[in-house]
């Protein structure tokens, strides 16, 4: 058995760049950024923060573009993919990209947690955020193929 699945939750580092393929299938990407805290041998607490490259296609790439935004917190289910192609001066070159499947939108931009200034630290912030989830209904979007229910969307 094989599994090539990728789940991120994290803060578009750009506005959704939308496209459309020579079929007429929108593609949407954006760069996500998520970030882990550790402790390191001296006993400083350290943050770590990844970049990763998202596409999306179809009603995914819709809703996305029409919904997020630069530092928007969202939620990615997807799959690795790996394209290599040939630049202008002949040079082989190579893009890993996490393609969506599902997406979850985060909370509202006014009800987002602000990490590097809660007074109380991280884990202060993710449950405020958390509650903040809880008092509001977030919606999953799949890319299975059917209709998307764009109204229960609540923004």
């Amino acid at each position: 058995m094989n599994l090539n699945k990728a789940i991120l939750v994290g803060r578009l580092t750009r506005d959704p760049e939308v496209r459309a393929l020579p079929s007429g299938q929108q593609v949407c990407s954006f760069g996500l950024a998520t970030g882990r805290f550790f402790t390191d041998k001296s006993g400083q607490r350290q943050q770590q923060t990844e970049f990763h490259n998202i596409v999306l296609f179809g009603k995914l790439a819709e809703i996305s573009s029409q919904y997020l935004k630069k530092g928007s917190l969202t939620m990615i289910e997807g799959r690795l993919q790996t394209r290599k192609w040939q630049d202008g001066q002949g040079n082989q070159r190579s893009r890993t990209e996490i393609v969506a499947e599902r997406m979850q939108l985060g909370p509202r931009s006014g009800q987002s947690a602000d990490y590097s200034k809660s007074s109380g630290g991280f884990s202060q912030a993710v449950e405020s955020e958390k509650e903040n989830q809880a008092a509001e209904e977030i919606p999953i979007v799949e890319e299975d193929g059917g209709e998307i229910d764009v109204s229960r969307i609540p923004f």
